[in-house]
């Protein structure tokens, strides 16, 4: 009979529940978002799901083998760091942005801090922030259920427009693929019955986002107001998904509560001041880099504690001299990146507007072969102004149209004109492309200057059996046929295994035809 003693160091309270089974039921709890998610936003928005969570768990294995470290990665946490991440981000974004994300989550904020319950930010959240900061334009590009490109509902609200609460509360209006608020408070509150999450995090979070909107959101406490910014921007996921990490959240029940309050107080500051509408992830990372002092000064009531006793025990040392060093260093290291990183945009950014104009001149001498040179049409550079940047009507996608010239011959005569087109609804990110017409309205051709589509798939776009089909044609608008064998002159024939991206570009076409007609042929250049 084995009498040996197990001794260990306190505390000595075991609970049943595993890593593993929390975080279990925490992807389950995230199940309802996801399935609402791709149910309204189609395949891709399950892929942008399946690479996520596929490569955070790769990462994380291959970390460990690496190092020689256990298997971490079979608790779960990376399927749940991968999930959330997924949800956080728009449908339509390339398959590599999740990809990168889940990496850049697992080996930059997990592992290397040490793993899970030593990353000081949570790993979802810090790979959405990098991501943002990386690829601004692609990760603030969002779709509608039906095709049709607009701004997000947040968006809509910080431009004074009104927008359909009960779209955002249901997930069917434009947004992430964890926009369903519904899904997410079953979830949410979910959790919360279990005790897996915390309440005084969740709803301090929401009480104070909600005070702060309505005392400086500039509509008081109008409840339409209050609700449309709770149902978008992330508040709800934040609230209850991400704020609530245990690593990155403070231990008190108190800490907890100032913690919430700060991330509610900055939420609200950020919508209502910041530049970008969707900033709720910034106000919870920054959060948590107060987590350490919030644990060091808000600390819990121990069970007959008695303040006069305690007193020769306190810590007299100023305060700069008891902020934690890696705070210290943390911050230190924030501000050289930052300065670096402003240094080295300031010093690119000339140089990277040169290029982009350079392979834009070039492209429209390819779509206008006879034009000597390009000027600028006040008539048709006011055209575009007055777009103001937004997708150009409401039949063509998500296209944009960036600007337009007038290709003139040495001797001033008009040549054609080139029209710069981007489309968002390509299957890997953006295409941009210039469409070349002469002066009676047909098609010289097409050339792209953006085009990030899948090698041997959607690459195809660009070769000239497809780019062919466009020259010479004069027509008002051209069709897709995914049948093939097109033999009239507004069909074009999509690349086989490429009709997303082949439909894209059709509708870029169209968008450059019908700008065209209006702005220029109808009387307006």
């Amino acid at each position: 009979m084995n009498t040996a003693l197990n001794l260990s160091s306190s505390p000595h309270v075991r609970d049943k529940w595993s890593t593993a089974f929390i975080m279990r039921v925490v992807a389950l709890s995230l199940l309802p978002a996801t399935l609402i998610g791709v149910v309204v936003n189609g395949i891709h928005a399950l892929l942008v799901v399946l690479c996520a969570v596929i490569a955070a768990v790769a990462s994380e294995f291959c970390f460990d083998k690496l190092c020689h470290k256990g298997d971490t990665w079979k608790d779960g946490s990376a399927v749940v760091t991968g999930l959330m991440l997924a949800l956080s981000l728009s449908p339509t974004v390339p398959l590599s942005m999740p990809i990168i994300g889940s990496v850049f989550a697992i080996i930059v904020v997990k592992c290397c801090f040490g793993g899970l319950g030593k990353n000081f930010l949570n790993p979802a959240l810090a790979a959405r922030c990098f991501l943002l900061i990386s690829f601004g334009r692609t990760m603030s590009t969002y779709q509608m259920v039906d095709g049709i490109s607009a701004a997000t509902p947040v968006a809509m609200l910080k431009s004074g427009e009104a927008v359909n609460i009960t779209s955002m509360f249901l997930g069917t209006a434009n947004g992430v693929i964890g926009g369903s608020v519904l899904a997410l408070l079953v979830g949410g509150l979910a959790l919360w019955a279990l005790d897996i999450i915390h309440g005084q995090i969740c709803f301090s979070v929401l009480a104070a986002f909600t005070l702060f909107m309505g005392l400086f959101g500039g509509q008081g406490f109008d409840p339409h107001f209050l609700l449309a910014h709770l149902c978008g921007g992330g508040v709800v996921m934040g609230a209850f998904f991400m704020a609530t990490d245990y690593v990155t959240s403070p231990v008190g029940r108190l800490g907890q509560t100032v913690y919430g309050v700060l991330i509610g107080a900055l939420g609200a500051l950020f919508r209502i001041k910041g530049g970008a509408a969707d900033s709720f992830s910034y106000s919870v990372i920054s959060a948590n880099l107060f987590v350490p002092l919030i644990d060091m000064y808000v600390i819990p009531r121990p069970f007959a504690f008695r303040k006069i006793a305690n007193r020769p025990m306190a810590d007299t040392r100023p305060f700069y001299k008891r902020i934690p060093k890696p705070v210290v260093v943390l911050t230190v290291i924030t501000l050289i990146a930052g300065v670096a990183l402003s240094g080295v945009y300031t010093m690119t950014k000339d140089t990277i507007e040169d290029q982009k104009r350079a392979a834009s001149a070039a492209s429209y001498k390819v779509v206008v072969p006879d034009a000597d040179h390009f000027d600028v049409d006040e008539a048709i550079d006011r055209a575009v102004a007055d777009l103001n940047g937004a997708v150009y009507g409401t039949s063509f996608g998500r296209a944009y149209i960036n600007e337009a010239f007038v290709g003139k011959t040495e001797s001033d005569e008009i040549a054609g004109y080139a029209i710069s087109v981007t489309t968002a609804d390509g299957f890997d990110g953006n295409i941009t492309l210039a469409v070349g017409l002469s002066p009676d309205g047909t098609v010289n051709g097409i050339s792209f200057t953006e085009l990030n589509e899948t090698p041997g798939m959607g690459m195809r776009v660009d070769e000239p059996e497809f780019k062919d089909q466009f020259a010479g044609k004069a027509v008002s608008k051209f069709t897709l046929n995914k049948a093939g064998g097109s033999t009239e002159d507004d069909q074009i024939d999509t690349v086989s295994g490429a009709s997303t991206t082949s439909g894209a570009v059709v509708n870029a076409v169209n968008a450059a035809l019908d700008f065209f007609q209006n702005a220029v042929k109808g009387g307006n250049a």
